[in-house]
């Protein structure tokens, strides 16, 4: 099942609440999410307001100290208070990196799987948000997007693992089958599949639609002509890769999507190698703050 991009959000909650009679739980977003996005429409609304609700959560503090350490944000000089974060990447952005945090608590839990898909997804969002800061002149993705796509692109597995018990070993999500989420064996098994989940989850909480549109078809860059999501998954799909590659994990899709990821990025073939190096440098930098 795909979901008609041009739904209206009424018909996306309407399908949001039909999921959720089924079984399927689409959670609401997080008080501290409600909270900061709510402050977003007080035009009296300043940075030491928002930096006071954002430091009452320890785990939404350390993320975003932890991020804006990194190159794609920090610039000359790392941020060193919840203000100057704010300052430097811009409250409507960094309500962006907010609602990413707000997903990981939503749908938090202490079994190994997901606690290890959660590691998953936040490389590849760091990975994402420092590809979108090297390439952001090309592609005009801000770090702050891509990583919020990054953390968002497959939150429909832990969704369809809360539903499903089997699901992680049907899909190979548990690492018997040595890969990731295929959508075909989801169809075939559950009459559903995570992008799709993702997707009605990304408009349910109102993220931007070119961000929802790429969680959509991250799978299907080759059938993407709307610019804004398909740079989004190409940026996706180059941190996934080099993900891959610095993991030794196959990544069958690569072959199929790596002209197409190349160029929409600007990027010519025989600069991959050391742009991926570049990143990673920048990513295992952060990691070892």
């Amino acid at each position: 099942m795909k979901p008609d991009i041009h739904h209206s959000l009424d018909e996306v909650d309407a399908e949001v609440a039909r999921l959720i009679s089924s079984g399927i739980r689409i959670p609401p977003q997080p008080s501290v999410v409600q909270e900061v996005l709510g402050m977003l429409q007080n035009s009296n609304m300043d940075l030491r307001a928002m930096a006071d609700v954002i430091g009452q959560d320890a785990g939404l503090t350390a993320m975003l100290y932890k991020i804006t350490r990194s190159a794609a944000f920090a610039r000359r000089r790392a941020p060193q208070s919840i203000e100057q974060i704010l300052a430097l990447v811009g409250i409507r952005q960094a309500a962006l990196l907010v609602q990413s945090y707000g997903l990981t608590t939503a749908l938090e839990g202490k079994r190994p799987v997901l606690q290890q898909f959660w590691s998953r997804s936040g490389d590849i969002a760091l990975l994402a948000s420092l590809v979108a800061y090297e390439r952001v002149s090309v592609c005009n993705i801000f770090p702050e997007q891509a990583y919020m796509a990054g953390i968002f692109h497959d939150c429909g597995v832990p969704v369809l693992m809360q539903r499903f018990p089997e699901y992680c070993k049907a899909t190979g999500v548990d690492g018997s089958a040595g890969k990731w989420a295929d959508v075909r064996d989801e169809d075939h098994a559950f009459k559903v599949d995570h992008c799709s989940i993702g997707y009605l989850l990304a408009r349910h909480w109102r993220l931007p639609d070119f961000v929802a549109d790429a969680i959509l078809h991250h799978h299907e860059l080759n059938r993407l002509s709307a610019q804004a999501s398909r740079s989004m998954v190409a940026v996706l799909q180059l941190a996934i890769h080099i993900y891959s590659e610095e993991r030794g994990l196959s990544n069958p899709e690569w072959p199929r999507i790596a002209t197409g990821v190349l160029e929409e990025l600007g990027l010519h073939p025989d600069d991959l190698n050391e742009f991926c190096d570049g990143v990673l440098d920048a990513f295992c930098g952060v990691q070892a703050e």
